[in-house]
């Protein structure tokens, strides 16, 4: 028994001090939480919320989902291009039609619509002689002047074809060079289009404007294309923008967009904080009131989860705090609590009937542990469900509700019976 003791002992020394380490990293102003600093929504920051709607008009019904995948994709790629801290970018589907969800920390409504811009189309075009008569005058014959200029037919080719464009640099000259990659689908059009193009020109339009006309040089047929010439590195990094700004698979619209204010948003922050340090220090008051020494064991380990919960949120990549993420944060104390209360109420019951205390402390974890299970794996799956089929801040809530539920588990039921053993007389 007094071996089992010490080793609850060791092992809930260092519980606590990676709880004290924990707590340097996720409480912000010293240097260990500055080598990871903290994700802030727009809400809790401020910054810009626009919703586009997207026009599937001229793409096949089957084609949908895959377009709106790759348009996010190239959405996101434009707004990181200009340097904005993990932007949200989502899509939502209401009927038949679909809209783009784009969420912009720190960055004001203006100034993100510009950064995303309208759409801008990129068109391939084969190039040709075209004959045409005008109102010259041959002074010599008297008759109209037919005059030969470049003719431009448009193509299947088109942005929405185009995966992504990379600056490269040629292996002879070390020049810098373009380099294109279609999709499969875009990669057929293409390699039909150079075919038939081999030592003409290709010219490519962004927004009715010509951008380049490399020359076909041989049939390109894996969907790979580079063009090449006399590029200074920024006029190559340039072209490359360009093209991935055309690189749309459908054509948006802005029809709502929304400004949230750095003050209200800090006002927002305060005001939630406040509430979950006043809600939290009633529920330790309760336990430490209604259950005693065990309500003390109790609020110690809930200590223990909220830091250990927070600092695996800030490890989590890409993981965002949002209001809504806090509110389910704060749930999830609830639910942590709850495991114990279950946990102490069988403890109570087994004393009430005889038991020794150790024996009594040992049923009760191990009576209300189907319960506790249960009803966590339950709260998990809503969770789970409303991340997968929900967007924007309800994700957020169930993210950090799921997770901080899986943690609970673990200090309901590992902290506190190792607390319990390090403190509580012949225990096993």
């Amino acid at each position: 028994m007094q071996d089992i003791k010490q080793k609850s002992a060791f092992i809930l020394i260092g519980i606590i001090l990676l709880a004290v380490l924990g707590g340097f990293f996720i409480y912000p102003g010293n240097p260990v939480s500055e080598k990871l600093p903290w994700n802030l929504g727009l809400d809790l920051v401020g910054g810009s919320a626009l919703v586009y709607e997207i026009d599937l008009s001229n793409i096949d019904s089957a084609e949908h989902q895959e377009a709106v995948a790759g348009l996010k994709e190239v959405i996101e790629r434009r707004i990181n291009m200009f340097g904005v801290a993990e932007p949200k970018v989502a899509t939502a589907q209401k009927g038949d039609s679909y809209q783009l969800l784009v969420e912009l920390a720190g960055v004001d409504v203006e100034d993100a619509a510009k950064q995303i811009g309208e759409t801008p189309v990129l068109e391939f075009h084969e190039v040709g002689l075209d004959e045409k008569v005008t109102p010259t005058i041959n002074e010599e014959t008297g008759e109209p002047m037919a005059e030969t200029s470049l003719g431009f037919k448009p193509t299947e080719l088109s942005g929405r074809y185009l995966n992504r464009a990379a600056i490269g640099f040629d292996n002879l000259t070390n020049n810098p060079i373009v380099l294109l990659e279609f999709n499969e689908k875009g990669g057929e059009i293409f390699a039909e289009l150079t075919q038939r193009n081999v030592g003409k020109p290709i010219a490519v339009f962004l927004d009715g404007e010509l951008l380049t006309s490399p020359v076909v040089q041989q049939p390109i047929l894996n969907g790979q294309a580079q063009i090449t010439g006399n590029f200074t590195p920024d006029e190559a990094r340039q072209l490359v923008e360009r093209f991935n700004a055309g690189a749309l698979s459908a054509p948006i619209k802005l029809i709502n967009q929304r400004r949230v204010s750095a003050s209200a948003a800090q006002d927002s922050l305060n005001q939630i904080i406040f509430a979950g340090l006043i809600g939290t220090a009633v529920v330790l008051l309760f336990m430490i009131l209604y259950y005693r020494s065990l309500g003390i064991y109790a609020s110690i380990a809930l200590i223990i989860y909220s830091v250990f919960t927070l600092a695996l949120f800030k490890l989590v990549p890409n993981f965002t705090m949002t209001l809504a993420g806090i509110a389910g944060f704060v749930l999830s104390i609830g639910m942590a609590v709850d495991a114990n209360i279950l946990i102490f109420e069988r403890t109570k019951e087994e004393l009430r009937e005889g038991h020794s205390r150790e024996e009594a402390v040992n049923e009760g974890f191990k009576r209300a542990w189907p319960s506790i299970r249960d009803s966590n794996i339950t709260t998990i799956i809503t969770s789970i469900i409303l991340y997968a089929f929900t967007a924007s801040f309800v994700k957020g809530f169930a993210l950090t509700l799921g997770m901080g539920v899986l943690v609970s588990m673990f200090s309901a039921i590992y902290v506190t019976r190792t607390i319990l053993r390090a403190f509580t007389k012949h225990t096993s």
